[in-house]
């Protein structure tokens, strides 16, 4: 067989399938196959050379796009932001990424995956920790903070806002949610690190539900397709002689009416 001359071009072709994929169709309606029919030439045994899983593939999109739009490497040569207000844009500019939001999200539920559960951790803790301590031991030498566990902190965060805040891993109602985020404002802001800032603006987009006299028609605004019909996989596993078989049924919500969709600002 003859040996691949460029292997990180085809790792970045299989990731660039694999993204568009899993932005298009979701990460659970997108199958190797889906990925192999978008290489043009590429077989599935070449896919399994450079990623032992789907799950693999979605972790190194992840990664990737993070790489690609790394919000703390926006910030650390900064010297207009002290290192409070370079942490809080750093995760201002994270959360502001819809695309590497969407792949996150659609890698969970990750408790029915253990092995993506610890990647994820380990990616956090190799990725993510550093910069935390970063930012929190530079704004303990400039003053804007005053911890005594910056490092214990960059541990404990990524953990917090990448699987506790989330609800398909930890259920929880929009009150709920909220009463997370008020507490963990709390805690930092014990712990020296105020990272909410009382001054800032935030914007989220409402639905109206009543009748707008501006808007002549009634289409409302989200509506709620069936994507597909009920898709069947098998997996087969020999070491144990069983095969697993999922079926799953797919909606997607659609903006139908965006003269129904407001912005509302509040501060937090």
């Amino acid at each position: 067989m003859a040996r691949n001359k460029y292997p990180e071009e085809t790792v970045e072709r299989i990731l660039d399938a694999a993204q568009r994929l899993f932005l298009e169709k979701g990460y659970d309606q997108t199958t190797i196959q889906d990925i192999v029919d978008q290489l043009g030439g590429l077989t599935k045994g070449a896919v399994y050379h450079h990623f032992k899983s789907k799950e693999e593939i979605l972790d190194a999109v992840g990664d990737r796009m993070f790489l690609q739009n790394n919000p703390f490497e926006a910030v650390r040569r900064r010297t207009d932001l002290n290192g409070l207000q370079k942490l809080r844009e750093a995760i201002r500019l994270n959360q502001s990424d819809s695309a590497a939001a969407s792949v996150t999200l659609q890698s969970l539920p990750i408790i029915r995956n253990p092995r993506l559960l610890a990647e994820m951790i380990e990616s956090n803790r190799r990725t993510l920790t550093p910069y935390y301590q970063m930012l929190l031991e530079e704004g303990n030498r400039d003053g804007s903070l005053h911890t005594d566990y910056p490092r214990e902190l960059a541990e404990l965060l990524p953990l917090l806002t990448s699987l506790w805040l989330l609800p398909s891993v930890f259920p929880s109602t929009k009150a709920q949610a909220r009463r997370k985020f008020d507490f963990l404002a709390a805690m930092l802001d014990r712990m020296g690190v105020p990272l909410v800032d009382d001054d800032a603006n935030y914007s989220c987009p409402i639905v109206r539900l009543e009748s707008d006299p501006e808007t002549e028609d009634e289409i409302p605004a989200l509506t709620i397709y069936r994507k597909r019909e009920v898709n069947v996989e098998a997996e087969r596993k020999p070491k144990i002689r069983t095969t697993e078989i999922t079926a799953d049924e797919f909606y997607v919500a659609v903006l139908s009416n965006e003269a129904k969709v407001g912005l509302a600002k509040f501060k937090v």
